[in-house]
């Protein structure tokens, strides 16, 4: 298990949600799709990778963050909520999205 906070791991990926080949994102670690804004439960603190759960992790709000936006998910597997930056290219629309489903309830 990893002792720090935050490991730098940028690389790209194939999103397990929308199929989309996401590239690094160069300058700090890359935990989501840019698209459909889905993520993976596989870190206990980012880019360790020491969580065994594996489940997609499903976008549900958005919030004020003090780095722009921060999204929250909930994973579909284990039900653990977590918590990361939006990235300078996430997609708008798929931000408005969440803002509207969340406001709906």
């Amino acid at each position: 298990m990893n002792s720090g906070r935050f490991t730098m791991l940028d690389e790209g990926f194939t999103c397990a949600v929308c199929g989309r080949e996401v590239p690094p994102l160069g300058r700090t670690a890359r935990d989501h799709c840019p698209n459909c804004l889905h993520s993976l439960h596989l870190d206990i603190n980012p880019g360790d990778r020491d969580c065994g759960c594996g489940g997609v992790l499903k976008p549900v709000g958005v919030l004020p963050h003090k780095k722009g936006r921060q999204l929250e998910y909930i994973c579909v597997r284990c039900g653990m909520p977590r918590r990361c930056v939006a990235a300078d290219d996430d997609s708008d629309e798929a931000i408005y999205r969440i803002i509207e489903q969340s406001i709906k309830g």
